[in-house]
């Protein structure tokens, strides 16, 4: 299983909010999003569009370690995501980071910038694998 195997298979809501992998392993994958014309004077990126790139990154790096393990699928994703500030136009990076991996679940720590490298959205991400 490849990184575009996993973006390929994230649906296309990834595809329409223009999510783009800049490094995909299981010990870290870093991607991308635009912001382009947000007016929300709260914290969400087009209404959570935020999640939908810390989802996207922390399966991404859920279903490459399960790969490792011989096979086994990332399913049952679980969310926690703490929003810190808006952003209206730019790009937002988002790093995700293991901070737990086993045989049957795995936990990415989403950390979300914008361009001047403030905090976005901080998010935990666990999937539960299992066997093909």
């Amino acid at each position: 299983m490849t990184p575009m195997d996993v973006m390929a298979d994230s649906g296309a809501l990834a595809g329409r909010l223009g999510i783009s992998l800049i490094e995909a392993s299981p010990e870290r994958v870093v991607g991308t999003m635009p912001v382009v014309g947000n007016t929300q004077p709260y914290g969400l990126l087009h209404g959570g569009a935020s999640c939908v790139l810390a989802e996207t990154l922390g399966s991404v790096g859920a279903a490459l370690h399960g790969a490792q393990l011989g096979g086994r699928i990332a399913l049952g994703v679980d969310i926690n995501a703490t929003h810190h500030r808006a952003v209206r136009d730019g790009v937002v990076t988002g790093v995700a980071t293991p901070i737990h991996r086993g045989g049957s679940v795995a936990t990415y720590e989403v950390v979300i910038t914008d361009e001047s490298g403030a905090r976005v959205c901080t998010a935990r991400l666990t999937c539960q694998l299992r066997p093909v």
